[in-house]
Order: structure tokens, then sequence, then C-alpha cells
């Protein structure tokens, strides 16, 4: 069988498997009759593993959002009404419903966006994992009760349903970080209106397929719902929305930049999860074969293209060579491959301005007196002249280069030494972005001091693991221009709600606060 139609097969098979032999609209309200007819333009989803087109998707424009989001306010009503643990048991619902398609989607997530199966089967086994956590979250929206001030009175505060909220997710992973808020949001009472990538469209509509049985018997229309079209237009009225009280957007700094600033100025809610210039720190006494293990998958898995992936490697002096010496090792005996055909350990990344960018990158290091020690190359495959392959690659490099300080969305690792602790946090913690860190060491001493005050200034902080691969049980997010929101476990929940004080009087005789005496004029 040729290679043209053994894609092509493949393609239609996949297509298939997930309900999309013939490919819906780009909106829905959500359930099997939520489908509108949209107007915007038509948008071509191109494979990244052989630049080969996948399907046409017609997307919505600025009329079909208003649609959407009227059905998101309809479906509030409803929603919001219904207890929380019935709301927890849709969620399960929808948690049973991934699980049966958990190898098609997967399969989906590889052909569109790229990254080699068991990571695609990884990030679907999230989305069922954050089902689970949200199920039991149900059942746990605890209020604090606390003493009053006063005689006769009861203070607390209680959570509130928020409203319909927007979550606009990136290409790098096209399905989970949608369930990491929509699970949330969802038993929390709040409907969502999801706006994917435009790189990853029919991951989207996939979801939405599969989540149908689950909707029609619950009768659910503007609970989880769907829109496809351009950022310039549908996104943008999506920001500036005063129907769209929090906004839950993952992408670049410069993007979330814009989107604080739009939805600051109508005083909507953010939680921005933007870019990571995530570093490992492997001290002299560290376990190097933890230490390189951990290094080589931050940094090649997904092609470089995770907000966790590890951008930069800070060795002591002492351990510097031989852990080079099998890292670079590592890094010449990797594949690099088409991942439906073979088993890489890498696949293409997502995009062709991908490659350049990193291209691109290696110049500007080198002109700065970098050295490459591996990899930069682009990677032929057979059968696949069109796909964006580039073999990832190690640069020494320093750190306040300015291509350093910024984050490349690719599979391009900066090597820096330092002998002192205090020296490694210096370089750590001295870039923009703040999401992941990770320290390699058996030193008590150096483990706290990482972990203290003074230590790593990143959302997450590791000890002898690396970067990438948070569990969904705890809050994911960072500091500084990684934007400052949370999602996923912990209390991340309360996000998704609006706290209320309560207070209660039940004795006779109105006491104010403080001991504060205002008397009605004109009595003793």
């Amino acid at each position: 069988m040729g290679t043209t139609i053994m894609t092509s097969v493949m393609r239609d098979s996949i297509l298939a498997e997930v309900g999309l032999e013939e490919v819906p609209s780009g909106a829905t309200l959500g359930g099997s009759g939520g489908w509108l007819d949209v107007h915007g333009p038509e948008l071509v989803s191109r494979s990244p593993t052989d630049g080969q087109e996948i399907a046409r998707i017609r997307q919505a424009d600025g009329s079909d959002l208003a649609r959407v989001l009227d059905g998101a306010r309809e479906g509030f009503r409803t929603w919001s009404a219904m207890p929380a643990p019935r709301r927890g048991e849709v969620v399960r619902r929808i948690g049973t419903q991934l699980r049966r398609y958990k190898e098609p989607l997967a399969r989906l997530i590889t052909l569109e966006m790229g990254k080699i199966l068991p990571e695609a089967r990884g990030e679907v086994q999230e989305m069922i994992d954050i089902a689970d956590f949200a199920v039991g979250l149900s059942r746990q929206l605890y209020g604090m009760t606390t003493h009053s001030e006063r005689p006769g009175h009861r203070l607390y505060e209680q959570w509130h349903s928020l409203g319909p909220v927007g979550v606009v997710t990136a290409f790098n992973f096209p399905s989970a970080v949608w369930s990491w808020n929509a699970m949330l949001a969802g038993v929390c009472g709040d409907t969502v209106v999801w706006k994917p990538s435009s790189q990853t469209p029919l991951v989207t509509l996939a979801v939405q397929r599969i989540l149908e049985p689950v909707l029609d018997e619950f009768d659910l229309r503007g609970v989880f719902t769907a829109v496809i079209g351009p950022g310039r237009s549908v996104g943008e009225e999506l920001l500036r929305s005063p129907h769209i009280p929090l906004l839950s957007v993952t992408g670049s700094g410069s993007v979330g930049a814009h989107v604080a600033q739009v939805v600051g100025a109508r005083m909507g809610r953010t939680i921005l999860e933007l870019g990571g210039n995530n570093a490992v720190i492997v001290r002299e006494d560290a376990c190097l074969d933890d230490a390189l293990q951990a290094v080589f998958f931050g940094a090649v898995g997904t092609a470089g293209q995770r907000c966790t992936s590890t951008r930069r490697v800070i060795l002591h002096p002492r351990i510097a060579k031989p852990f080079l010496d099998r890292l670079c090792s590592a890094y010449r005996h990797l594949s690099v491959d088409h991942p439906l055909w073979t088993d890489p350990h890498v696949g293409p990344v997502t995009t062709p301005e991908a490659m350049e960018d990193m291209e691109a990158a290696i110049r500007e290091a080198r002109d700065a007196g970098g050295t490459l020690l591996a990899g930069g190359d682009r990677v032929p495959v057979e059968g696949a002249p069109e796909g964006y392959y580039i073999r990832p690659a190690i640069m020494r490099a320093e750190n306040h280069w300015p291509v350093v300080q910024r984050e490349t969305f690719a599979p391009l690792l900066y090597v820096m030494e330092a002998e002192s602790m205090e020296e490694a946090l210096a370089l750590q913690n001295g870039v923009p972005q703040g999401l992941s860190s990770s320290c390699f060491t058996n030193s008590l001493q150096d483990a706290e001091r990482f972990l203290s005050v003074r230590g790593s200034d990143c959302g997450i902080a590791n000890i002898n693991l690396g970067t990438s691969g948070a569990e969904i049980g705890g809050a994911f997010g960072g500091e500084k221009e990684t934007g400052g929101g949370r999602e996923s476990g912990s209390d991340a929940w309360k996000a998704y709600m609006r706290r209320q004080t309560v207070t209660i009087h039940w004795e006779d005789g109105l006491e104010l606060a403080q001991g504060v005496v205002f008397k009605l004029p004109g009595e003793a």
C-alpha cells in the first residue's frame, strides 16, 4: 500500500473511531442536538506528522458566538440549581465515556498535534483522573464557619456558582487543559464555553461527540459548549463579553498580557497559565541516573512543547562532564519518527514555525558565544516529507543572554554550571517566568534551601524528579510572567466560584461591629 493511501486510510479510521466520519460545525451547545449552523470561514486542520490535510471545519463567527453565550447563560440557570453531588454524577459519567474512548482519542491527539502515543494516552488519562477528582469535590465545596465578635451572631462563608466560564486552550494539550477547568467548573455549577486552538480543532469536536450520550441522558444544553473561530474575532469577543465572569487562558506571555488587560478592563477574572522557562539544578551529590532520566524526558518529551518542559539544566562543575557525556549520547541515539507508524522518543513539532523558531534560537545562541553540543538538525522521515521533524538540541549557554531569557517552544535545552547552591538558585530564578523547577540532591540542607522562601520562586518545586509531569491532585500554575493562576487540584476550585460572607443575627437588640454606637435621632 502506498504511503499516501496508507495515510488516508489511517486518518479516516481515526476520525471514524471518535465519531467524526462527517465533521460537524465549529459550534455546539452540547449534546447530539446542540450543533449550530455557523457562518465563519473554513479552517483546514493539518497533521504535523506529514503536513497533510485531515479535515475541514466551518468556523463560527461573532453571531454564532453570541448564540453559544446565550445558550451557556440559559444553561447556567438550570445547571447551577442542580445539587452539586448530582452535577458530580454527570461528571462521573463523562469520566466513564472518556475511559471508553481513551485509545481512539489518544490516536486523534497524536494525528492532529503530533505527540507520541504514550504521551497522548497520558493526556486522556489526565482527563479521566480530573473527572474522578471532581466527583469527590462535588461533595466537598466547603465554607468556613468562624466565631463572631458579637453575641447572638453567627459568621460563616459560603460558595456560589459563578456563571459561564470561558476556557481558551493551547495546542500542546488540546484536551487535558480543558478538562482541568471544565470538570472543576462543572461541579461548581458553572457552564463552560470552550474555545480551542485553531491548530487542534478536531480534538475539541471529538470530545464534544464523546460527551453527547451523557448530555443527552441528562437533557443538558448550554453546560459544556464549544466554539471554534478565529482568535482575532471570536476570541476577542469572548474576552470582552460581560457575560463571561471568568476566563481561563493557556498561551504565551504576550497573549496572557493582552487577556489580562482586556478582561481586567471590564473587571472580569482570569486564570492565566502562560510560558515556562524551567530549570533543573543537579548538585554534586545527586543520583545522576535519576537526574539524567528526568532531564531527558523533560527536555525532549512532547518535542519540547510543554509549558513544563525543561529548558535549562544547571550542573555542578564536578559532575558536569560525566552528566553531559551521557546526556549527549542519549540525544545521539534517540529516535525521531512518525508517531503513528513507529514508536519513537519524539514525534514532530506541531507547526513549521516551531522548527524555524528553534533554528533561529540556535543561531542567536551561537552568535552570543554558545556551543551546540547535540542535535538541532531537521530529520527526514520516510513517507512524510512534509512533516515537521527536528532533532532535539543541547547548547552551552549563559543565563543572561536574551535568547535564554525567553521561552523557545521547541526541544532546545541550555546547559550552564554553578558551584554553590546560592549561585544555582540565582540562575534558576533569574528569568521572567516562574512555572516549574527541580533540584536533584541528597543533601537535606540544599533540598530545604531550595524549598524555602529564599529558594525556588516557581509555582511548582520538585526534589529529585523533573520539571514535567504534574499530578492532578496538586494545584497547577506559576508565578511572575507565568500568570499566577492555578488549575486542577487542591483548592483551585475556589477560582470558579464566588465567595459570600454571611452574618446572621439571632438575638434581640442590634449590636454594631467594633463596638460602634449609632443611635436613632431623637431616642435616648
